[in-house]
C-alpha cells in the first residue's frame, strides 16, 4: 500500500496567514495528503509569506536558499511559494529561485492541490504556474475545510473580511490582499456555532480592515458581534485589526453591548500622532479625530485595554512629528504598541514624499520610544497586581516548564503555577507585573 503524499508548511506574518495556512492544510488533506513535521520529511513544502516590511519579504528568499540543497537532493519535492510576497512578486520569484515550482497568491488556496497534484504527477505545464488571481469567492472557502487542532486555549481565527479600500501611502497590503469582499453573517455565524460544538470557547475575527464589515445583506461589524455574542460556548470574541476611519459611535455603541463575551482589548492602529504625518500617510484622520475616538472608547468601556501601531521614521517625519507621537502614547497610555521603523515598500506612494529618513535617525528613535513605552506598560500591568484575573490557558511557559501561561481577556499574559491544563479557565491571583506579563497564583477555576 502506497503511503500517502506528506505536506509542510512554514508561515510567517499575522494571524490572516496563520488562518490561510489552515485553509491550505485544509485543502491538501481533502486531498488525502498528510501533515509532515519538517520540510525534509515532506513531498510538498509550501512557504506562506508576509510582505509588510522589507525584512519580512526578504525572510522567504533566504528560506529558499536554505531549501535549495533539499530540493537539489529530491527534485521531486514541490516547492511553492504562496501569500503576500506570492502576490507581490509572481513571476520574479523565478529569477531569484528558478527552482521554485509554483506561486500561490493570497486568494488561490482552492487551486492548490490540483496544482501539487499535476507537478507530482510530471506535467512540465504545471511547473512555474502562477496564480495571483484576486477572486471575491475566496472569502467563501468552506469552513468544514479548515484543519484545525482544539489545542493552546482552544482559540481558532474567523475570516469575515478580506482586503482593504484604504490607500495608505505607505502600506503593500491593497495590492497584495486586493479589494474588500465580505462573507454573509448567517454563514459567519454558522461557523462559530460548529467551533464552539467542537469545544473552542474563544474566536477572533479577521480582516485586513475588520471594522469595515458590511455583509451583502448591509449588516455591519456590529450586529455580528451582537449576535456572536449569543452562541452557546463562545467565551470569549475579539476582532482585528481595525481601521480608525471605520470605528463608528454605532459600533462602539455595538461593542458595549457585546460585553462581557467581547474581550475588553481592541487593536486600533494610530501609525503616528502628527496630523502631518497622518495626512501625508492619507489615513483619513487627525490626532484629534484619533484622540476623539479614544474618548469614545472609554468612555463605554471604562476597563477597555489598547494596542496600536506605530510606525516610526515616515520620511516626512520631522523631529517635531516624532515628539507628537511620543506625547500620544503618554496621553492614551496603550497597554502594548507594536512599533516599526518605516520600509519601503514597492508600488507605494511614501517614497515620493521626500528622501527615505537615515537608519540611524530611524532606529533612534524607535528606541526612544520602545522606552517610553516600557514605562507606560510597567505603570498599566502594576494596577493588575493583587486583583484576580481570569486567564485561558494556552499551554506550558515556554522559558519555564514548571508554569503555565495564558492570556486574559485584556490580551494580558499570564504565568503561574499549579494543576492546570491548555483550554482550561483558570482565575490567577496576581502577584507580580512587569511590562510584558503578570504573574500569579490559582485561587479557583473559572
Amino acid at each position: 500500500m502506497t503511503a500517502p503524499a506528506r505536506y509542510h508548511i512554514e508561515t510567517w506574518g499575522c494571524q490572516m496567514n496563520v488562518l490561510d495556512a489552515d485553509k491550505m492544510s485544509g485543502a491538501l488533506e481533502a486531498a488525502g495528503y498528510v501533515r509532515a513535521e519538517s520540510a525534509a520529511a515532506a513531498d510538498v513544502v509550501l512557504l506562506n509569506t508576509c510582505s509588510i516590511r522589507e525584512k519580512a519579504a526578504e525572510k522567504v528568499f533566504s528560506e529558499l536558499g536554505r531549501l535549495k540543497p533539499l530540493k537539489d537532493l529530491r527534485p521531486d519535492v514541490v516547492l511553492g511559494v504562496c501569500g503576500c510576497v506570492a502576490q507581490q512578486e509572481g513571476e520574479a520569484i523565478f529569477d531569484r529561485a528558478p527552482y521554485v515550482d509554483l506561486v500561490i497568491g493570497t486568494r488561490a488556496t482552492r487551486s492548490l492541490p490540483l496544482l501539487v497534484e499535476r507537478l507530482r504527477e510530471g506535467d512540465e505545464t504545471a511547473r512555474h504556474v502562477v496564480d495571483v488571481e484576486l477572486r471575491n469567492d475566496s472569502i467563501h472557502f468552506p469552513f468544514d475545510r479548515i484543519r484545525r487542532d482544539i489545542t493552546g486555549a482552544g482559540k481558532a481565527f474567523v475570516t469575515i473580511i478580506e482586503g482593504c479600500n484604504h490607500r495608505c501611502t505607505f502600506c503593500i497590503v491593497p495590492q497584495t490582499r486586493g479589494r474588500e469582499v465580505s462573507r454573509d453573517m448567517d454563514d459567519v455565524l454558522d461557523e462559530v456555532r460548529a467551533l464552539a460544538e467542537r469545544g473552542f470557547q474563544e474566536v477572533e475575527f479577521l480582516g485586513q480592515t475588520v471594522n469595515a464589515y458590511r455583509d451583502p445583506q448591509g449588516r455591519a461589524l456590529g450586529d455580528l458581534l451582537r449576535q456572536a455574542s449569543r452562541v452557546a460556548g463562545i467565551e470569549r470574541i475579539r476582532f482585528t485589526t481595525s481601521h480608525p476611519a471605520q470605528m463608528t459611535d454605532a459600533l462602539m455603541d455595538a461593542m458595549a453591548a457585546a460585553q462581557p463575551r467581547l474581550c475588553s482589548y481592541l487593536h486600533l492602529p494610530v501609525q503616528s500622532g502628527s496630523t502631518d504625518v497622518l495626512r501625508a500617510m492619507r489615513r483619513g484622520y487627525d490626532r484629534e479625530g484619533y484622540r476623539a475616538k479614544i474618548r469614545g472608547l472609554r468612555t463605554r468601556m471604562p476597563e477597555l485595554c489598547l494596542g496600536t501601531d506605530v510606525i516610526v521614521g515616515f520620511p516626512t517625519e520631522t523631529e517635531g512629528d516624532f515628539e507628537q507621537t511620543l506625547s500620544l502614547l503618554e496621553e492614551v497610555e496603550f497597554d502594548t504598541v507594536y512599533s516599526f521603523t518605516y520600509s519601503i515598500r514597492p508600488g507605494t506612494v511614501a517614497p515620493t514624499l521626500a528622501p527615505d529618513l537615515p537608519e540611524e535617525v530611524k532606529f533612534e528613535r524607535l528606541a526612544r520610544l520602545n522606552a517610553l513605552q516600557k514605562t507606560v506598560q510597567e505603570r498599566r500591568n502594576r494596577r493588575w497586581i493583587g486583583r484576580s484575573v481570569e486567564v485561558l490557558v494556552e499551554g506550558p511557559n515556554r522559558r519555564n516548564a514548571r508554569e503555565w501561561t495564558g492570556r486574559t481577556p485584556e490580551a494580558r499574559w499570564v504565568h503561574f503555577e499549579g494543576a492546570s491544563a491548555p483550554g482550561r479557565l483558570e482565575h490567577v491571583l496576581v502577584g507580580q507585573a512587569s511590562a510584558y506579563s503578570l504573574r500569579g497564583e490559582i485561587i479557583g477555576g473559572a
